[in-house]
């Protein structure tokens, strides 16, 4: 995944502005007690959606279109 990417993220096409790293704790995975020191950090990207910027797991994302 690059920056530039079309993706699909819970039905809508967004822009990859960024990719990066960073950790999650699943709950319903790992249980409601968290413990960051347990986890790896994972691939993320930054996405566009209309006007609004959110960081999401790339496991969550299907490219669409990807930039040359």
């Amino acid at each position: 995944m690059k920056i530039g990417d079309l993706v699909r993220w819970c039905g809508k096409i967004c822009v990859v502005t960024e990719v990066y790293e960073s950790k999650i704790w699943r709950t319903d995975k790992m249980g409601k007690m968290v413990r960051w020191g347990e986890i790896e950090p994972e691939p993320f990207a930054r996405i566009l959606l209309g006007d609004e910027l959110r960081g999401v797991p790339q496991v969550d994302l299907e490219v669409v279109s990807g930039c040359s």
